[in-house]
């Protein structure tokens, strides 16, 4: 773990972190107009059009060239996980998608995008007030952009998963288009709304349970119901009792190597002792950044034990910590994930960040595109041992977190649910870019669904030639994978 800097406090978002949206207060006919506009120098039809550049850096280069700032031994478990099928490989490549997505055409129309919206990275998790809700959770490649290109993530990501489960091209197109459809129609629906509406619209888990009623099949539906439920058990709590076992009368983190390394087994016990030192500094630094009130929250917490744990596909190999700390007594735990984060994936292509923290990039990010955030969001940076400076940012490990289970959907459950991304995205998008400009571009027909079909279905194909590269730069001896974890 590494050794904290100098102590840093929250400081005020810069002015041009996010856009260039309403705030020119225009008329919503003038800025309707505007979108409609934008068709004019670039089509909705344009955006189905997609082919693979003869100048393109090859994809296995752009993994490699990751791999150079993670963690070395962990390297081979992302390529292991990535091998598993072309929808494991789809998610870690946002790299690969985002030089992609470079060469292709742009509304000019910005919102703050999650930079991966894949539809793994769409999930359920509590809110504040103890409701729970579906919203995105990932924000590691956050940055302002074009729109169109976390749609596409999105889409492609559909189009991949359908492909993966042996559903039928008509069945996939339906699940596409029907996504597709789905944001366009949620943000005109947002068009029309006041903005404090907007920003506090959300969809909460009885919502999504009615969808998957009316949509799929009495088993999936039931599923849903009960993924729900048991949501609200997975807490830190819920960690404790199933990552921890007690020594010397105090909770410790359990190791399984070499996916949870306690910090006590990496360093050994003398050199534990100082980490915890540093670890106490950086949580202090946390603190900072936080509000007031989630301060006096924190500070009734001591810090007990340490641990670094292998999260993801994407993320592998970049620095992920497990923090446990405790109460008022041993039954009243929290744990804490202490994340590193690195320049976005779209930063080549969009442009580098406001923030010079990059922890920070991801939280403001979260707060601008969740409808509800974690109340111990923080970040900080911190020196390691290897000398070299990194940013991290903090969250809760687990707050009543649970993802759909895509690998058993069938084609109308996996259809309810891309609609029901489309719309959380529409609704992520609508807090953050001129909602009605986008909606005026995207109009009410079906031609820009049509042609998201279009680049999806192309996209798919790409991935899958970039799947069968990595595999063979594995039977090659080029880049080494460790399966199975």
């Amino acid at each position: 773990m590494p050794a904290p800097k100098t102590t840093q406090t929250a400081s005020p978002a810069p002015d041009n972190w996010l856009l260039e949206p309403a705030v020119a207060h225009l008329s919503p006919k003038e800025r309707s107009a505007r979108g409609k506009a934008a068709r004019s120098e670039v089509t909705r039809a344009s955006h189905g059009e997609f082919s693979v550049s003869p100048n393109r850096i090859d994809p296995i280069e752009l993994l490699e060239g990751q791999a150079q700032t993670r963690v070395p031994e962990l390297v081979p478990i992302r390529y292991g996980r990535m091998l598993v099928s072309p929808f494991t490989f789809f998610r870690g490549a946002a790299l690969i998608m985002a030089s992609d997505l470079a060469g292709t055409p742009r509304s000019g129309l910005r919102v703050q995008l999650c930079g991966d919206a894949h539809l793994s990275n769409f999930g359920g998790f509590g809110t504040p007030e103890r409701s729970l809700i579906f919203d995105l959770n990932d924000f590691d490649e956050t940055l302002p952009g074009p729109w169109e290109w976390d749609l596409k993530r999105l889409t492609a990501s559909l189009e991949v998963a359908g492909r993966d489960r042996g559903f039928s091209d008509s069945e996939r197109d339906a699940i596409v288009r029907g996504a597709a459809a789905a944001y366009r129609e949620a943000m005109r629906d947002f068009a029309q709304m006041g903005n404090l509406e907007v920003w506090y619209s959300r969809l909460d888990a009885a919502r999504v349970i009615a969808n998957f009623s009316d949509g799929v099949d009495q088993a999936s539906a039931k599923r849903t119901a009960s993924n729900a439920a048991k949501a609200r058990t997975k807490d830190s709590h819920h960690v404790l009792a199933k990552m921890t076992e007690m020594v010397d009368g105090q909770p410790r983190i359990i190791s399984d190597p070499p996916l949870i390394m306690p910090a006590r087994d990496l360093l050994g016990e003398h050199e534990w002792e100082e980490m915890a030192q540093r670890v106490r500094g950086l949580l202090a630094q946390y603190r900072e950044t936080m509000t007031p009130d989630r301060r006096a929250l924190l500070d009734e917490y001591q810090l007990v034990d340490i641990a670094r744990k292998v999260v993801g596909v994407g993320s592998v190999g970049t620095r992920a910590w497990i923090a446990l700390m405790l109460g008022r007594d041993g039954s009243d735990p929290l744990f804490l994930q202490i994340k590193e984060a690195q320049p976005s994936v779209l930063e080549d292509y969009l442009g580098a960040s406001v923030f010079e923290n990059c922890g920070e990039r991801v939280i403001a990010g979260q707060r601008i595109m969740q409808a509800a955030s974690d109340v111990l969001l923080g970040w900080n940076h911190a020196v390691g041992f290897d000398g070299l400076p990194r940013d991290f940012y903090v969250r809760q490990l687990k707050d009543w977190k649970v993802s759909a289970v895509v690998e058993v959907m069938a084609p109308p459950g996996l259809g309810v649910y891309g609609r029901l991304c489309a719309w959380t995205l529409a609704r992520a998008h609508a807090r953050s870019g001129d909602r009605i400009a986008i909606a005026g571009y995207l109009g009410k027909g079906d031609v820009f669904d049509r042609a998201i079909a279009d680049f999806s279905v192309a996209y798919a194909d790409v991935n899958e030639r970039d799947y069968k590269a990595l595999a063979e730069a594995v039977r090659s001896g080029r880049i080494v994978a460790q399966s199975g974890l």
